[in-house]
C-alpha cells in the first residue's frame, strides 16, 4: 500500500497526495472515529462533507464508507473495499475507531490490503494512531472507555500493527490536544517506548 499519514487534516504535502493517486480514483471516507458517545452529529457531518469535498476538488471521487453498515458483514466490506482505489480515515477517538474496525472486520481486511501495491491509505490523527502496535501511547488523549456501539463494551488496546511504535500527532502545535500529546511524549520517553511525534502540517509518506 501507499500511505499518506498526516498529523492534522490534509497537511502540507497535498501536491504529493495528488501524485499518489490517479485522477478519478475512488476513495472511501471512513469517519467512524467521530462516533464517540457525546459527538455532535451536525459537526460530525459538516467535517465529513468538508473533507469529501476537498478530496473531490483534488480530482478524486469520494464516498462515505460507514463501517457501522458492515458490522458482522466482513465479506460485504471486503467486496466494497475491493471496488475502491483507497480509503481516507479522519481524526477523532482512536479507541472508537478501533471498535468499528473490529466489529466490521476491517482489521482483518487491512492485513490483506497491505499486500497490494496499488491501494492507498490516507488519514490523519486517529487514522494514523490506529496504525501503531498499541493504543497505549494515547490513552490519556483519547478516552479508551467510550463505547458508542452496543456490540462491544471492552477496550481494544492493540492497533493495526503497521508500526512497532506509537504515532503521536499534534505535537507542539496549535491544537487543543497538543498539551496532552506533550505529556504522552514524556510518558513514552519515561517508559522507553518507541514513538514518532508529528507536528500539524507534517505528513509521513510511504510508497
Amino acid at each position: 500500500m501507499k500511505y499518506y499519514l498526516s498529523s492534522y487534516k490534509f497537511g502540507e504535502k497535498v501536491e504529493k497526495l495528488k501524485d499518489l493517486l490517479p485522477q478519478g480514483a475512488k476513495i472511501g471516507h471512513i469517519n467512524n472515529s467521530k462516533d464517540w458517545t457525546t459527538a455532535n452529529p451536525e459537526i460530525r457531518d459538516d467535517h465529513l462533507k468538508e473533507e469529501m469535498e476537498f478530496m473531490d476538488s483534488l480530482g478524486f471521487i469520494s464516498e462515505h464508507l460507514d463501517l457501522k453498515n458492515y458490522f458482522g458483514k466482513e465479506n460485504k466490506l471486503r467486496n466494497k473495499i475491493a471496488s475502491l482505489n483507497g480509503i481516507w480515515i479522519s481524526g477523532g477517538n482512536t479507541f472508537v475507531l478501533r471498535q468499528a474496525m473490529k466489529l466490521s472486520g476491517f482489521d482483518n481486511i487491512f492485513k490483506e490490503l497491505q499486500k497490494r501495491s496499488d491501494f492507498f491509505y490516507g488519514g490523519y490523527s486517529a487514522g494514523v494512531c490506529i496504525l501503531s502496535d498499541s493504543l497505549k501511547y494515547i490513552q490519556f488523549v483519547d478516552n479508551p472507555n467510550d463505547f458508542p456501539y452496543q456490540e462491544i463494551s471492552e477496550t481494544i488496546w492493540d492497533g493495526l500493527n503497521l508500526f512497532n511504535y506509537g504515532i503521536l500527532p499534534h505535537y507542539d502545535s496549535n491544537h487543543p490536544e497538543s498539551e496532552e500529546i506533550g505529556r504522552e511524549v514524556k510518558r513514552c520517553i519515561d517508559n522507553k517506548w518507541l514513538f514518532k511525534a508529528l507536528r500539524d502540517g507534517e505528513v509521513l509518506i510511504i510508497e
